[in-house]
This record gives C-alpha cells, sequence and structure tokens, in this order.
C-alpha cells in the first residue's frame, strides 16, 4: 500500500506517532471481514452490541469476493437453507441482477435465478457483486454506529493476560496509525487464524498423525506441512479480437516443465487427475471452440464450472462476453506453505502462487491446444475489473486451510465421514448443535506432496464445542480455525458453513451478555445452550439439524469437474 500524496510538506518535522495512536472499545470485536466475520457482526449488531469489524482489504466477503470463488454449497441450499441470514444474503445477490441488469424474462421471472450458470454452485455471481450486497446487509448498522468497520486494517499484536486477551492492536495500511481494540469477547475471522499466532493461543497446523484422533485417512505422522494448496484465483472473458495479453511470467518454464511426483505431467495442461480415483483425466478449456461473441454453449466444459457472467440470462446485443472464474487444479499452488513460515516465505509463496497463475493464463492465450485445431485461446481476455484489481488476478490467494484452535470439541472423521462411519449409519449427532453444513471432504494436494484426499461425508451439525478454544477464555473463531481436524476441515471450510460458523459466534455473544459469562461457562451449562440453541433456531432461524431424510443419504456426488 502507498501513502497517499500530500499536498505540500509540513513547514516542521512532525513528532513521531506514537505505536498506538487511540484505543477503541465495542461489545464484540471482530478481526476479519470474510463471512464468517461479517455473519459474526451482522448477526450481534442486530441483537444490539456495539461491534468493531476489521478486514485487511477494502472488500468484504473473504473467500467469496476478495479471494474470488463462488459460492460452494450443499444441494439442498434452495430448500433447507442453513440460515435466514444467509438465504437473505442470496437473494440480495439475484435483487441486485433483477434491478440492475438486461436480464431475458425468463431470467429475471426465475426464483433460484444463476447470473452465471455455472455449475459448481446454483448462485455463480461477480466478486464485486458480492461484495456490494454484503456491505449493503451492513449499511443500516454501519450508519447508526451499531458497527464500526476499519479498512484495510491488519492485526499486527495481542495482548494477553493469563488465559484472557486484553486487546488487539491493529495497523492501518493506509496512514500507518495503529488503534488498540478491545472488548469483552474477541472473534478471530482472519483468513490465516492469525490471531491465535499473535496470541500464543495453542493451536495445529497441517495434519495431525492417525493415532491422535484414530481418523481413517489421517497419515502415519503429524505432518505440520501437510497444508493445501492455496490458489490464486482470476477472472477470464471471453473477448473474439482481443489483443490484450499476459507477458510471458518470470516462471513460465518451471510450470511449463516441471512434473511433480503425483500429477501426469506439467500443470500448464489440460491434463489432471480425479480427485477420487486418481485417474488421469484430460479436461479442456471448451468442450468445442467457440464462436462468435454471444455465448459458449457447450455445457459441460471448464469454461462452465465456474462461469460468473452468461449470456444466456442477458438480453440479446447486450455488451461484453461471458467471464468465467478460474479455480481449476492447474493453479493449485503446492509448493511452498503459507503457515509456519516468516514473512519473506510468505511472501515468496504468494508471489510465486501468481507466478503460476499468471503462466497458465500466458499458455491459455498462446500454446493451448484448441479443441477445433491449433493453438492459444488469445480470445481469452483477463478482467481484473470483477475482482477489483487492475491486473485480472483476485486480490488475496484463496486459502483452503486456517490454523486451528485445540478446542473442547474437536470434530474428526469419525464423526462425519460415510465410509468411517459406515454407509446408513448418519452423522454424529451433537446435543449442542448451532448450524449445519454439508461438503465433501475435499483436501486438494498439499506442501507436502500429497495428492487428493476426497471422501464422502454426511450432511453435519456445527456443535459449539468445536467454536470454544481451551486454553483462553473470551477469544472466539470464525472462519477455518475451529476445532476440526485436517480432515474434517476439508468439509468445513465453504462459504455457507463459514457463515453459519460466525452466525453462531455472534448469537453466543448475546447469551454471554445476558448472563455475564464466559463461552466455555455456556458450553458446560444446559440450559444456557438450550437458551443459546433457541435464539438460533427461533429468532435468527438458524437450521440446527437437518432432517431425518436428508442426514442419512446423499445425491450422487458431482465431482466431475472439481
Amino acid at each position: 500500500m502507498t501513502t497517499p500524496d500530500r499536498a505540500a510538506p509540513a513547514p516542521e518535522p512532525a513528532p513521531a506517532p506514537s505505536p498506538a495512536q487511540r484505543e477503541l472499545t465495542a461489545d464484540l470485536v471482530v478481526i476479519g471481514g470474510g463471512l464468517g466475520g461479517v455473519a459474526a457482526a451482522l448477526t450481534a449488531a442486530r441483537l444490539g452490541h456495539r461491534v468493531i469489524l476489521t478486514e485487511v482489504d477494502p472488500w468484504l466477503g473473504g473467500q467469496l469476493t476478495v479471494q474470488g470463488v463462488p459460492p460452494d454449497e450443499s444441494a439442498w441450499v434452495e430448500s433447507h437453507p442453513n440460515s435466514a441470514s444467509y438465504a437473505e444474503f442470496r437473494e440480495a445477490v439475484r435483487e441486485h441482477y433483477r434491478q440492475n441488469f438486461p436480464l431475458t424474462q425468463s431470467a429475471r421471472a426465475d426464483l433460484h435465478l444463476n447470473p452465471g450458470k455455472g455449475f459448481v454452485s446454483r448462485l455463480c455471481h461477480e466478486p464485486r457483486v458480492g461484495a456490494l450486497v454484503l456491505e449493503q446487509m451492513l449499511s443500516p448498522l454501519l450508519s447508526s454506529g451499531q458497527i464500526t468497520w476499519l479498512r484495510e486494517h491488519e492485526p499486527v499484536a495481542v495482548e494477553r493476560d493469563g488465559d484472557r486477551i486484553r486487546s488487539v492492536v491493529v495497523h492501518d495500511l493506509r496512514t500507518g496509525a495503529e488503534t488498540i481494540l478491545s472488548a469483552p469477547l474477541i472473534v478471530d475471522a482472519t483468513e490465516l487464524g492469525d490471531l491465535l499466532e499473535l496470541g500464543g493461543v495453542d493451536h495445529v497446523i497441517g495434519a495431525e498423525a492417525r493415532s491422535e484422533h484414530g481418523e481413517l485417512h489421517a497419515p502415519e505422522r503429524a505432518d505440520p506441512l501437510d497444508q493445501q494448496a492455496i490458489t490464486w484465483c482470476c477472472a477470464l472473458e471471453w473477448a473474439p479480437g482481443n489483443q490484450d495479453q499476459v507477458p510471458r511470467p518470470e516462471l513460465y518454464e518451471r510450470y511449463a516443465t516441471v512434473v511433480p511426483d503425483f500429477w501426469p505431467g506439467p500443470q500448464l495442461s489440460f491434463d489432471d487427475v480425479h480427485p477420487i480415483t486418481l485417474e488421469v483425466r484430460h479436461r479442456p478449456v471448451f468442450l468445442k471452440d467457440p464462436v462468435g461473441d454471444e455465448g459458449v454453449q457447450d455445457g459441460r466444459g471448464m469454461w462452465h464450472y465456474r462461469r460468473v457472467r452468461s449470456r444466456e440470462v442477458l438480453e440479446p446485443g447486450t455488451p461484453g462476453g461471458e467471464i468465467s472464474l478460474v479455480n481449476w487444479p492447474q493453479i493449485d499452488f503446492w509448493d511452498l506453505p503459507l503457515l509456519g513460515v516468516d514473512a519473506e516465505g510468505r511472501a515468496r509463496a504468494e508471489h510465486e502462487a501468481r507466478q503460476l497463475t499468471l503462466s497458465f493464463v500466458h499458455w491459455l492465450q498462446t500454446d493451448a491446444p484448441r479443441t477445433g485445431g491449433g493453438r492459444g485461446y488469445p480470445e481469452l481476455r483477463m478482467r481484473g475489473d470483477v475482482l477489483g484489481t487492475a491486473d485480472g488476478l483476485a486480490r488475496q490467494p484463496y486459502i483452503r486451510e486456517s490454523r486451528r484452535i485445540r478446542a473442547l470439541f474437536t470434530v474428526t472423521e469419525e464423526h462425519i465421514g460415510r465410509e468411517m462411519r459406515g454407509e446408513f449409519t448418519g452423522p454424529a449427532e451433537f446435543a449442542d448443535s448451532v448450524g449445519t453444513g454439508h461438503y465433501r471432504i475435499d483436501l486438494h494436494p498439499s506442501t507436502s506432496a500429497r495428492t487428493y484426499v476426497d471422501i464422502d461425508s454426511f450432511p453435519f451439525q456445527i456443535p459449539l464445542g468445536a467454536l470454544i478454544p481451551a486454553d483462553v477464555t473470551n477469544l472466539l473463531p470464525a472462519n477455518k480455525n475451529i476445532g476440526t481436524t485436517h480432515i474434517t476441515n476439508g468439509a468445513y471450510r465453504l462459504h455457507p458453513v463459514e457463515w453459519s460458523i460466525g452466525e453462531a459466534v455472534g448469537a453466543l455473544a448475546e447469551i454471554c451478555r445476558r448472563h455475564g459469562v464466559a463461552p466455555a461457562a455456556v458450553h458446560a451449562d444446559a440450559e444456557l445452550v438450550a437458551e443459546l440453541q433457541a435464539l438460533l433456531r427461533d429468532q435468527l432461524r438458524v437450521r440446527l439439524e437437518w432432517p431425518e431424510a436428508i442426514r442419512r443419504r446423499l445425491p450422487e456426488p458431482d465431482v466431475a469437474l472439481r
């Protein structure tokens, strides 16, 4: 970040600023503006709490917006939404398109409008639209002062007094000023669990040994380097006549020639492996080469997987081509970890991840084999504006794995894994459930050279005990940092589950305030757990359990392009 230009230099040097220029207090401090952080702040503020919300980026939304990944959701997201507020967000996205886009009559009338008609989700939309809608949802609370949103602030220090977090220091990336934030409860909704490291909170990185929890698919030995690949996503438009191509990146030759042991060839290829069978497969970007600019009509090619702008829903003659978000195996960066390294190591990993994505796009434009013959798709153009960037890349890398708290209760494969529990058993039932979710246990290749681990799972619940750290009294997680294992994180890391985690945290803050107790005391008291569940179920309309017909069965998994 650069400091804004000043009109004129000060006549005399200003005194050096103090490390902390101001102090702010609230009922709840939420560090991190991803979906979990937004849901925690929104829920608590609607319940009357004064909330301070910080985010390192100018945008809210985390993996949905800043990282450029359309929502991965359960098969029942329309018929059985996980909560009223998540359904409110989804409907607001659709309404934005109905009010502002030149939709066809049939698209406008579609209750389940999917603007991009991508098949990874029933609601593939541009990241910038998601960021707009999230800010609109918070807007009345920002106006009233219930929520104070500190944009472009990152946490740099945590003051801890025994088992209690006293404050968090955040750094303004624009001005360099520092602010001390304090509240009875602090929420770590950062993408990598930053407060766990800064506050010395007991946590886990990477994979646990099989002996620790007895998980069927855990490695024999604990491996902190077993961290899922990050992906630096980008946006591409089908734009015939495009002349704007990505220059050959400095690391292009490396990604065009190096063959990982677990991969069928270099990553600059249309060959990858099936995440379940590990068989080699060939998946071109288009099943047949597009003609003209009125849409790509080949059904289920890679282009359609995360397409966020479809010509099919727009009136004929509407300017602009189709847009797809690239989050494909070819740009999974598994060479270096983000956790357990210093700032220089993280910066190197992020730089090389960006280089991989730029190399893949350059290869697509210049050398990829066309389905109809020939080489290269020069018609593909980077569209950074839908991501809020100039270079076409997402604002931040897509993070699949975080530091995870040592919690009062840890969700393991035995609780949700279909193979480990038995085909018709159903998932474990949690008496302290504060939400629901579903996704396959989906682990991408990792920085320890592990290939895919992709396991069927039952629709599951979110136990309150997994949201409470064992060694601190007033810190709560609201992202991928809850009490899961490396294995079960692969199912609990997706968009609606993160939202439900944050919503549960916001409601838990209300129960703690009502009774003047810490989160662990709520967990230990059956009556307080019941009061929390009543607040979630009756007032916030959060789903705490799946219907029996759903919890014991699954539709056929659609993993053809995952």
